[in-house]
């Protein structure tokens, strides 16, 4: 049995709840990869994509923007954009930075061409940027969706009072109000599980976590002893302390159970976590993807979802 569709927050977008990381397109999965990933996700029943425009400018030689024209060639070869969302963000592209209103409209209007559409599904901020008048930037988000150049607005990386005032903003203005949060978190990473899950709950927001897989530690390939080679590597094995190793303790028995990966049982306890719409996975090869796919065919018990829960709970 696979996941049931949900709908990205207040809107009318529907998701199969597993969401495609478009970060490694055009960086360490070239085009023709990139390409044979996304015909394979679509195929495994996801419908759900995320980049950004300042993807991947941290690359030598590469400006921002790499991985929306991956996807905009994908589009445009396949002839599948009515069977795909996609959202995209705004503010972190070197030539494009911050959140002012002409940036932003800018931004936007550079990332549809990049995409080859007309319109971008969810449109995250995806950095607060203090430097402009919080008002200046909702406006401005708002405007795009009344342009229709936007379907709806998502926050990523914004504090819980920051999203307060955004929602404030969007009640006095009567602008339209945002759908989705982009927040870190997975089964090592709980931060998010205070103010931030809060403001969710209140305002109806959609909850698309990315680093899922704890930069790959969740996929269980790290382990003691094991040298893994992976532009994250360093930052995953940083999770191999006590507590890490209960984590894949747990993991290990409970995808022996479902006869699955111990990745696909890690994106299905994230996406069964009040809140969550569609955990975040990237995949920099077709031999990565089916554990991203075959977590939508996992229901985990609820003896199974405390198991996780207790192994991850950090030492008092």
């Amino acid at each position: 049995m696979t996941a049931e569709h949900v709908n990205i927050g207040h809107s009318n977008l529907s998701i199969a709840p597993i969401t495609l990381g478009g970060n490694v397109f055009g960086w360490t999965a070239d085009e023709p990869t990139s390409h044979r990933i996304l015909d394979a996700f679509v195929a495994g029943g996801g419908n759900f994509i995320d980049t950004a425009d300042g993807y991947s400018a941290w690359v030598p030689g590469h400006t921002g923007g790499e991985s929306e024209s991956v996807i905009g060639s994908w589009l445009a070869a396949r002839g599948r954009r009515d069977d795909v969302v996609i959202a995209t963000k705004v503010s972190t592209k070197p030539d494009r930075k911050g959140l002012a209103p002409d940036n932003i409209r800018l931004a936007a209007d550079e990332s549809l061409a990049r995409l080859g559409t007309d319109h971008i599904d969810l449109y995250y901020a995806h950095f607060d940027d203090e430097s402009v008048p919080l008002a200046d930037t909702v406006g401005a988000l708002s405007e795009l969706v009344d342009a229709g150049k936007v379907r709806t607005i998502g926050i990523s990386n914004y504090s819980a009072d920051r999203i307060d005032e955004w929602l404030d903003i969007v009640a006095a203005n009567g602008l339209h109000a945002p759908v989705a949060l982009q927040p870190h978190y997975n089964l090592v990473e709980r931060d998010f599980e205070g103010a931030l899950r809060e403001r969710a709950e209140k305002y109806g927001l959609s909850v698309f976590p990315y680093f899922a897989l704890a930069r790959g530690f969740l996929s269980g390939k790290y382990r003691p002893g094991v040298e893994i080679d992976s532009p994250r590597a360093g930052d995953a094995v940083k999770y191999l302390d006590e507590r890490g190793l209960r984590v894949l303790e747990a993991l290990d028995a409970i995808s022996a159970t479902h006869d699955t990966s111990v990745a696909a049982v890690s994106l299905a306890w994230l996406r069964q976590q009040p809140t969550v719409g569609a955990p975040i996975a990237s995949a920099r090869s077709l031999e990565q993807l089916p554990p991203i796919t075959d977590s939508l065919k996992i229901e985990l018990s609820g003896e199974e979802l405390s198991l996780l829960d207790t192994a991850s709970t950090p030492a008092s």
